[in-house]
């Protein structure tokens, strides 16, 4: 299960690693990289009503220790990103995965149903990161002219502007720029959490879990409230696994444990330290981060840590793109442009649509909430709803896919939900006060899927419905009509029907080609298909083909280059002299059989909306022929 990079390859050369490591510190680590602008500060926020004493500021600095060890360290890094799809990861990387092992209806179903609301939660969080991360920087220059404060939601503006819009030169170019600056970033926040905290060497006993538990004792509920905001400091840890196919699981853990989980630890304990010494102000407390260094340095401290909010925002997009595309190749959401940024990492793509809704989001958050500590109350329900998710999931990889055995699965899923049921439980107190923003996301973003899901269920069933079996339409009507020369392509998903623009050129126009392809694009619930088996031939009678062409949910989808490649298989035509003959539906709602009449009505939006095959698959204008029909459904 561990390949070793995300483009298929055996296994990278020493060189190639490094250059891998150093994106994968820029992209995948940015996010959880810039939560100590925030974490901490927010655990001693007012509304918990606690005073950083010895007991309190050991406790919760354990809470973070014992977090980032046991939910990335151990969870993520050690057991979930075993779980790749041929390279691939993600919740519904991962749904894929565990479905192939199923047997039962039911059993497919939930799973189904998880892993879809998994990657809507997801969602969610990818408004919420790039808002608060960016919000957070910018702040700082309040520490050092408070008079600053009302440019704070301008100027964080105007940095997701042009954060969304680099997107469009992909991760791979964005990862060499940001992935040197990034592992700059992390080395400062050690070098800084490392000298506050020699300063007061007894913070390092927070490493021992006793300090934990003292604090829970002594605090009772508030402590567990307190957990919602001590969930901030691993907000990325979905985006690692959802990451994967960009770099490689290698690269990924490297750039963990060489860099991101050492500077994170000491970067946490010096704050701690700072706040053991200087507790009783209140300025210290509110911004704990940027009075670790000189009030000279607070502004060169600002602009660098609003680069690095920046590329924090990475993780959660890229992380929505590879979503987005997933679910876009397995039939749950319609189709989007895609471009494919890189030719070596297939996993690396740009959506506009998404990238756009996302700034959108982002940009009515930063207006709405004003500042970080308000829209951290936000933060969290998302993420640990997906991480509840993908342990429930990893319950039946762990069995059937590792083999591991009943007891030690059952152990190690029962630590893993009572951390994450903790976090969820705590973070759902935050649902009133934000919270609800990025799970109602989630929910219409499931109603979305599954919606379109079951409208491209209903439409087929009114295709067949209305058309004939293939084999009469080639072994008895197309006899009958006059023979054109050049070749005709039609593109067909529905098995043993004829597809209805077939029907319709024939009973309209009276003619057939000398040639005739019946293509069908097949994308299996594989990551990705082999070049060697992706082509499938049939011959069903002279100058008749059937073709099926296979690619994986994450393969790009190189219909062009795989139609040249016909006749080394046999199909001998001259494909100067082609003409895709392609379907184009006009729906109409004719009642609520089937699905809710509202669904289909949004099902229909989605469709009309929907990018054309011939746009979706690259098409020449010339060499097509769209001819359309009018289906009820």
């Amino acid at each position: 299960m561990d390949n070793a990079n995300a483009s298929g390859h055996s296994a990278p050369n020493g060189s190639r690693t490094l250059a891998l490591t150093i994106a994968a510190i820029g992209v995948v680590y940015g996010d959880i990289g810039t939560s100590p602008l925030y974490a901490l500060k927010e655990c001693f926020s007012p509304h918990y009503g606690l005073t950083p004493g010895r007991a309190e500021v050991l406790g919760i600095l354990s809470l973070i220790f014992w977090a980032l060890t046991l939910i990335i360290c151990i969870k993520y890094l050690a057991v979930i990103l075993r779980f790749d799809n041929e390279g691939e990861g993600g919740i519904m990387a991962l749904m894929e995965l565990v479905v192939r092992q199923l047997t039962k209806p039911t059993q497919v179903s939930i799973v189904i149903f998880l892993g879809l609301f998994g990657s809507a939660l997801l969602y969610g969080d990818g408004i919420i990161t790039p808002a608060i991360s960016v919000l957070s920087a910018v702040e700082g220059l309040t520490v050092a002219a408070p008079a600053l404060g009302k440019a704070v939601v301008p100027i964080t503006l105007v940095i997701l502007v042009g954060l969304f819009a680099i997107q469009k030169y992909g991760t791979s170019r964005v990862g060499r720029i940001f992935g040197p600056f990034m592992l700059g970033w992390f080395t400062l926040l050690g070098v800084l959490g490392l000298i506050n905290a020699i300063q007061t060497p007894e913070i390092f006993e927070a490493v021992n879990p006793y300090y934990a538990w003292q604090f829970f004792a002594l605090h009772k509920f508030h402590a567990f409230v307190v957990l919602g905001s001590v969930f901030l400091v691993v907000t990325g840890g979905e985006a690692l696994y959802a990451d994967m196919g960009h770099f490689g699981r290698k690269p990924i853990m490297r750039g963990w444990f060489m860099v991101a989980y050492p500077a994170l630890a000491l970067q946490y304990f010096g704050q701690g330290a700072l706040l053991l010494r200087e507790g009783n102000i209140a300025s210290t407390i509110a911004n704990p981060f940027f009075h670790m260094v000189p009030s000279w340095a607070v502004v060169p401290m600002v602009i660098i840590a609003t680069f690095a909010t920046i590329i924090a925002s990475q993780a959660v997009i890229s992380g929505a793109f590879s979503l987005t595309w997933q679910a876009q190749q397995l039939g749950y959401l319609p189709r989007l442009k895609v471009t494919h940024t890189s030719s070596e990492e297939r996993g690396q793509i740009y959506m506009p649509t998404v990238n756009w809704v996302l700034f959108i989001s982002c940009a009515f958050l930063v207006i709405a909430f004003k500042t970080s500590g308000a829209l951290a109350a936000a933060y969290g329900i998302a993420v640990t709803s997906t991480m509840v998710i993908t342990t429930l999931l990893a319950w039946q990889a762990m069995r059937n896919i590792l083999q591991w055995s009943t007891p030690v699965t059952a152990f190690i899923c029962t630590v893993f939900l009572v951390i994450d049921a903790s976090f969820f439980i705590a973070n759902t107190l935050k649902f009133f006060d934000g919270g609800y923003v990025p799970f109602t996301m989630a929910v219409l973003t499931l109603i979305v899927m599954i919606t379109w899901r079951r409208g491209r269920t209903i439409l087929s069933e009114r295709i067949k419905q209305r058309s004939k079996p293939l084999v009469d339409v080639i072994n008895e009507d197309i006899d009958r009509y006059t023979i054109v020369p050049g070749t005709a392509i039609y593109m067909t998903g529905s098995g043993g029907v004829a597809p209805p623009a077939m029907m319709n050129n024939l009973k309209y126009n009276r003619v057939h080609h000398e040639n005739v392809i019946l293509l069908t694009v097949n994308v299996q619930k594989l990551a990705r298909v082999e070049v060697q088996k992706r082509i499938e031939f049939e011959e069903i009678r002279p100058s008749v083909w059937k073709v099926i062409l296979n690619y994986g949910f994450m393969d790009q989808l190189t219909l062009q280059d795989d139609i040249k490649s016909f006749p080394e298989e046999g199909v001998l035509v001259d494909f100067t002299d082609v003409i895709f003959v392609l379907g184009h539906e006009t729906l109409t709602v004719q009642d609520g059989h089937g699905m809710a009449r509202w669904r289909k009505e949004l099902f229909v939006f989605l469709h009309r909306n929907s990018r054309t095959p011939a746009r979706y698959f690259g098409i020449p204008v010339k060499q097509t022929l769209e001819v359309g029909s009018h289906l009820s459904i």
